[in-house]
């Protein structure tokens, strides 16, 4: 390579290959790639056969009479007709209803007030989250069953109200069908507002303080300020929330199963029980499988519909 120093005298440099401008040799095509596609293929294969083909199948033996041993015949739309004509399944219906926007609306909301509480200004915030969250990391059966003893006739609670002197307040409160329905909420709601509240402290860390500071020297209040600059910042947050929720509440089992088993009489059956007890318990597998298959729809309904409701402004109007 010949260079030109100046108008009176050249020189000739050698230029090292590496410094030249040409492209590199390929390298040869390795059998095994890091972060090649076919890596994730055991994972895709293992979803695809434990959730996908699962259901598929179990939908499918929604419309037999399959007992889960032996033959069966397909039957159509009569397992759908019985649970609609069933008061009892209609009345799991409700109560499924119930226990997921009930505990929806309340672990939102209480999350919400605690996140917004526990923000920036409290010094023991740190504290309090890890106390707060702390029963969200709890097996659910464990909870239920502590709280099945405090609501016990003569467990804490009831002493606790005769102790205050209210002792018309005291009730058997699981075995109670205008009750025990409630109980099973308030064990919900205090299991899973830790997890809301961590979801919603994530969202108010994205809040910008200079914002709000600025829309407290415009003039507004604090109502103000939280409608109209909090909540539109954590909209992503309250869809998270929402969303997780209302699938969480709709498949409740664990708390129901511990606390009341479905009863007292049905009170507190829902789909889920329901599902549990004609699959394995009477061995109706093509029936349970038909009530699954009508809580997934539920599920899914309920799901794309929060979705819409809580996305953004702006994908709405485009």
């Amino acid at each position: 390579m010949t260079v030109t120093i100046d108008e009176n005298s050249t020189r000739t440099l050698t230029v090292p290959p590496k410094a030249r401008r040409t492209p590199p040799p390929k390298p040869r095509a390795q059998l095994i790639s890091y972060g090649h596609w076919w890596w994730a293929l055991p994972a895709v294969v293992l979803v695809i056969a434990v959730h996908y083909a699962a259901t598929l199948t179990g939908g499918f033996f929604a419309f037999t009479n399959w007992t889960g041993l032996g033959e069966w015949d397909f039957i159509g739309l009569t397992n759908f007709q019985r649970i609609f004509e069933d008061p009892q399944l209609v009345g799991a219906t409700r109560n499924t209803l119930f226990l997921a926007f009930g505990s929806v609306i309340l672990t939102n909301v209480i999350g919400l007030l605690f996140a917004l509480a526990i923000n920036r200004t409290l010094k023991s915030r740190y504290i309090l989250r890890t106390l707060l969250f702390m029963p969200v990391v709890l097996s659910p059966l464990a909870v239920a069953y502590v709280w099945k003893f405090i609501f016990q006739f003569d467990g804490p609670l009831n002493g606790f109200l005769g102790a205050i002197g209210l002792e018309e307040f005291q009730k058997v409160w699981l075995a109670d069908p205008s009750w025990s329905i409630w109980a099973i909420l308030f064990t919900v709601v205090w299991q899973q507002t830790g997890f809301t509240m961590v979801i919603y402290l994530a969202g108010l860390a994205s809040v910008p303080v200079e914002v709000e500071e600025a829309a407290a020297l415009d003039g507004a209040g604090i109502w103000g300020r939280f409608w109209n600059v909090t909540v539109p910042a954590i909209r992503p947050s309250i869809a998270i929330a929402t969303t997780l929720g209302i699938i969480q509440g709709l498949r409740i089992f664990d708390q129901i199963f511990a606390l009341t088993g479905g009863g007292p009489a049905g009170a507190t059956e829902t789909l889920a029980t329901e599902i549990y007890k004609q699959a394995f318990s009477l061995g109706q597998f093509g029936f349970g499988s038909a009530l699954a298959l009508v809580l997934t729809v539920i599920i899914l309904a309920f799901a794309i519909l929060q979705q819409y409701v809580t996305r953004d402004r702006d994908a709405r109007k485009a």
